[in-house]
């Protein structure tokens, strides 16, 4: 993703990477990272995106309808990691990103791609029973594409 990272990014697509330690709490009955550690990473780096795009009022209004997550490698307690989002396709009503998750070289383990997926959002409206078009000026940030780091 890295290198096609710089290149969709050059299209204008926003992205964001975040950086995390693997905490006791991350992990499961075999010491690895639970399976649920992923999609908190790569929530954190979405979470981090529409901060910076000044756009707080994403989260309330979009529901995940779809998400993949492909498991590479298992990442260790103490290991830091880099969850890093890119948005895939902006569509009418739905909002797709890729992601990648990476462990940096630990103790047991050289580090590299530990996890990486989709998953799609739809806007829906509060107090709506379904998917409406993404607003203007949601549309508007999305099309600046600064990427972000944390």
């Amino acid at each position: 993703m890295d290198a096609q990272a710089n290149e969709q990014h050059a299209e204008g697509l926003a992205g964001a990477s975040i950086e995390r330690t693997v905490e006791w709490a991350d992990t499961d009955a075999a010491g690895h990272q639970h399976n649920s550690a992923i999609m908190r990473w790569v929530e954190a780096a979405e979470a981090e995106l529409f901060r910076r795009l000044d756009l707080p009022d994403y989260f309330p209004c979009a529901p995940r309808v779809q998400q993949v997550i492909n498991y590479r490698a298992k990442l260790w307690f103490g290991q830091r990691v880099t969850a890093t989002l890119q948005v895939q396709n902006v569509g009418r009503t739905s909002l797709t990103f890729a992601f990648e998750v990476h462990g940096q070289p630990h103790d047991k383990s050289s580090g590299g791609l530990a996890a990486y997926g989709t998953f799609t959002t739809a806007y829906v409206p509060e107090g709506a029973d379904g998917a409406a078009p993404w607003p203007e000026h949601i549309r508007a940030a999305l099309a600046r594409g600064s990427t972000v780091s944390a």
